[in-house]
Order: C-alpha cells, then sequence, then structure tokens
C-alpha cells in the first residue's frame, strides 16, 4: 500500500505522546466537571451546550488525533484504532481508505458550508435575540432548571416586540416560541442552512466545534480542541446577552435592552468573528488535504 505522504519524518513515539497527554489535560479541564455534574444531576447554563446541541461523545473528545497523512512513530504496546489507521513498519497513519464514501460525503457539506460562509459578509445586528425569542410569553423557559430571568416576562415580551429579530441560525431558530417566528427576517431551516449562514453569527461560530468533531479523526485534535474552547467562549457571550441571571455562575449580563449593551454586544461579537474567520480558515484547509 503506498503512503499517502512524501515521505516526511514521522512524529516520534515521546513528541506525539507528550501531545496525546497535553490535549487530555487540556480538554478535561472541561469534560472532568461535566462528568461530575451530569452525576449529581445538575444543569449549568454555559456548558450544558456541549451534550444538548452537541453530541459528541466526551471520551472521544479526550483522545488525540494526527490528523489526516500525518505518520507517527508506534511501539507493540500502542493501540490505536483499527477503524482509522494503518501500521507498517513501526510507523502509522490515518488511512485514506477507511475514509467511507458517507463519511466523504459528509466531509464535503462541512467544506462547502464552511467555505460559503466564510465568503459572506458578517452581520452584526441580531443582537442576541435568539435567546429572548425563545422565551417570548414564557412559554418555554428553556434555561429555568439553572437560571432564573433577570427580567420580568412583560419586559422581555416588550423588548423582543419592539426590536427587529434577523436571526439567521438554524439551530437558534427552531426554538423561537411561536408567536415570534413570523417576526424573524429569515426562515432559516435545515435543508437551507447553506443560504443563511453567515460568519458573524455567533452560533455559527460555535458550530465550529461541531464541524471539526463531525471531521474528526481527519482533521488533528488540535484544531478540535481550538474550536472547543472557541464555542466556550461564544456560548459564555452567548448567555451573557440572554434573558437570564448568571451572576450566581460569575457571568455579568450583556443588557442588550439597552443601548450601551447592544455595543458591548457587538464589540463582543465583533471579536469572535475576526477569530472564527481565522479558525474556520484552518479547518477548510484541513478538509481541502483530506479531500
Amino acid at each position: 500500500m503506498p503512503l499517502p505522504f512524501q515521505s516526511p519524518a514521522p512524529i516520534s513515539l515521546s513528541r506525539w505522546q507528550e501531545s496525546s497527554e497535553h490535549h487530555r489535560q487540556e480538554v478535561e479541564q472541561i469534560t472532568i466537571p461535566m462528568r461530575a455534574r451530569k452525576s449529581r444531576s445538575e444543569k449549568h447554563p454555559v456548558y450544558d451546550f456541549l451534550h444538548t446541541y452537541y453530541s459528541f461523545p466526551l471520551g472521544r473528545l479526550e483522545k488525540w488525533h494526527p490528523g489526516f497523512a500525518v505518520p507517527i512513530e508506534i511501539n507493540q504496546t500502542i493501540d490505536l484504532p483499527e477503524k482509522y489507521y494503518h501500521q507498517k513498519g513501526g510507523i502509522a497513519w490515518i488511512d485514506s481508505e477507511k475514509l467511507t464514501l458517507k463519511s466523504k460525503e459528509r466531509l464535503l457539506r462541512i467544506h462547502r458550508l464552511l467555505t460559503l460562509t466564510q465568503s459572506r459578509p458578517p452581520n452584526f445586528s441580531c443582537h442576541g435575540l435568539h435567546e429572548w425569542a425563545m422565551v417570548f410569553s414564557g412559554s418555554d423557559v428553556r434555561h429555568r432548571e439553572s437560571a432564573p430571568l433577570r427580567l420580568p416576562q412583560s419586559k422581555i415580551d416588550e423588548l423582543v416586540s419592539s426590536r427587529p429579530l434577523c436571526c439567521s441560525h438554524f439551530d437558534a431558530f427552531r426554538f423561537f416560541a411561536p408567536d415570534t417566528i413570523p417576526l424573524n427576517r429569515f426562515t432559516p431551516t435545515l435543508l437551507t442552512r447553506e443560504d443563511h449562514e453567515q460568519p458573524g453569527c455567533i452560533h455559527a461560530n460555535m458550530d465550529l466545534y461541531k464541524w471539526a468533531y463531525k471531521s474528526s479523526p481527519w482533521i488533528s485534535s488540535e484544531i478540535l480542541r481550538k474550536t472547543l474552547f472557541f464555542a466556550i467562549e461564544a456560548r459564555i457571550i452567548d448567555m451573557r446577552a440572554s434573558p437570564y441571571d448568571l451572576l450566581e455562575y460569575g457571568y455579568s449580563p450583556i443588557p442588550i435592552e439597552t443601548t450601551e449593551g447592544r455595543r458591548e454586544y457587538e464589540r463582543e461579537q465583533s471579536v469572535l468573528y475576526r477569530r472564527g474567520l481565522k479558525l474556520r480558515s484552518e479547518l477548510i484547509a484541513a478538509l481541502d488535504i483530506i479531500l
């Protein structure tokens, strides 16, 4: 079987084991507390999104992979998943022949969505109102088990009714309260996701983590880890701008019901946008190599 790379020097056994240990320790800052909360049936308004919106098993998240076409040294004690790796002469690499047609089609869809998103201008005028639209009229206060609302329901409804709604992200829009759906400028669906995603959207930037784990192990665990921590940062901004009171968790609100609060949200959103452009480019480039 020909090697899928131009004979680069393989990563030494000690070096990649160091990388693996570093990755595990970094990620365990998130996974260990999550497991502990789950064992106590505790909810967390920020971190719960990692197992409600996303579905990547924590054990898989903790495992390190070098990415496609990166050879690594191995010895007899190394147990790599045969599902992905080919081993020969003390060297192993993620085997392109084990990329199924279904997986390749998934990677092509992800690549297309990321490329389209990256090509569009950002929109900074949504002001995080999606979380407000979700609790409009009090029909479904989604985080009531972990955090109270910081404003009376009447004030929340008044704000949603008085501000333009322009949510472009399907996975946010699908949780809107029924009465707010006609108020939104867009009607994104799962099938029209590619038509609406734009790089200023906080949820589109959070989703870089989803597209990275759906591209795993073909992309490196370094990229996966970067998108994880970036998604958490985006989620914190998302929930600080929500109508929930998160002071108990150490998060001060971004009061988008005020002019200054909306300006603060735009500043935070702009920072995430610029960082997301770089990270999205990195993920697109990794997928280019695979595809």
